[in-house]
């Protein structure tokens, strides 16, 4: 039954958040693009600086090493999105067959071409990876801690995965915004962000059967997928934000960057309450 409750869980927290994002997010994200950008990249910096890294330094692990995971973490993501970018060029490069022999034309043509190459790195930005790996990390520690709440207390594991839903929101509406850009479809974003969230029944089947043994990693997993929520906000969506914008344009972006740390921290602090 304990098992049941908790599969049931953490399906409704890792999914169900997602299908409410989208709901959410792509319904904006289709009026409002460069204010999601803004919004997406506060929820993240939010969800790691004010959720996951105080969660993590709040256990015995010490700081030291907690910084050594952040910084190996960021480094890695770093990687991801060079081997992503290598992929998209060599891919694009073999796709470009030089047919003119014109000199002056093949330079005219090799112009536009590195222009257009240029234009579809930037509007296929990285990022899509990290997001992926660092939501699939943060989807099972989120596993692992509703299965220990499910074999507390059935009622606290209810409340547990409620809170973790919640608070999952806010975060995947940014996952989606970052996705949609990356994939170019919506149901695209949507399904590979879904199969992220699958990754929380994962961890609750992991806790609900070795839990003991898990729970002096839960916060270098909580570090790494930090690392990579900072890593995709301050590499890939702030560069975007880096515009020259009239006055009124680059207050709005403010308003929206603090609207998504807002809404993280408004339901992080009602999950926690709600603990």
């Amino acid at each position: 039954m304990t098992l049941i409750a908790i599969l049931m869980g953490t399906i409704a927290a890792g999914v169900g958040s997602v299908w409410l994002a989208a709901a959410l997010g792509f319904a904006m994200l289709a009026r409002f693009t460069q204010h999601m950008l803004s919004l997406a990249a506060g929820a993240l910096m939010a969800t790691a600086f004010l959720h996951l890294l105080p969660e993590a330094f709040e256990s015995q692990a010490g700081a030291h090493d907690l910084f050594a995971m952040l910084l190996g973490g960021l480094v890695f993501f770093f990687l991801l999105d060079k081997a992503e970018l290598w992929h998209h060029g060599h891919e694009h490069h073999h796709t470009v067959a030089p047919d003119h022999s014109d000199d002056d034309h093949s330079h005219g043509h090799a112009h536009a071409h590195e222009h257009a190459h240029h234009a579809h790195v930037h509007d296929h930005r990285s990022g899509g990876w990290a997001v992926l790996a660092g939501d699939s990390v943060h989807a099972f520690g989120d596993g692992i801690l509703i299965a220990s709440a499910f074999l507390t207390d059935m009622r606290l594991g209810i409340v547990t995965s409620l809170a973790v839903l919640a608070h999952e929101v806010p975060h995947h509406i940014g996952d989606l915004v970052v996705l949609r850009q990356t994939s170019g479809t919506q149901s695209a974003a949507l399904l590979k962000v879904s199969l992220a969230g699958t990754v929380t029944a994962l961890g609750g089947l992991v806790g609900y059967f070795l839990l003991g043994r898990f729970d002096d990693l839960l916060p270098y997993f909580l570090v790494l997928a930090s690392s990579s929520f900072i890593y995709v906000a301050l590499a890939d969506l702030i560069p975007q934000l880096q515009k020259r914008l009239s006055f009124r344009e680059t207050a709005a972006q403010v308003a929206w960057l603090m609207a998504g740390i807002a809404i993280v921290t408004l339901v992080s602090s009602l999950a926690h309450r709600g603990h």
